[in-house]
């Protein structure tokens, strides 16, 4: 499974995208977007995803 940003909530401050150890996180029309075939959750890198730790906006990052 991999993560989403719920683009309601995105405040486009980049710092989801800087600590993504996939490159999963990209710029779309003015907010961040995961990429589901890039998306691991972060498993063998950190213990928990790290969009959703960094996330200044409570339940941004959530499971897709």
């Amino acid at each position: 499974m991999a993560y989403k940003i719920v683009a309601s909530q995105c405040t486009a401050c980049g710092a989801c995208e800087f600590e993504c150890p996939n490159a999963a996180i990209s710029t779309k029309r003015g907010t961040y977007v995961i990429s589901p075939t890039l998306c691991t959750e972060c498993e063998s890198h950190f213990p928990a995803p790290q969009c959703a730790a960094v996330c200044p906006v409570a339940d941004t990052c959530i499971p897709a």
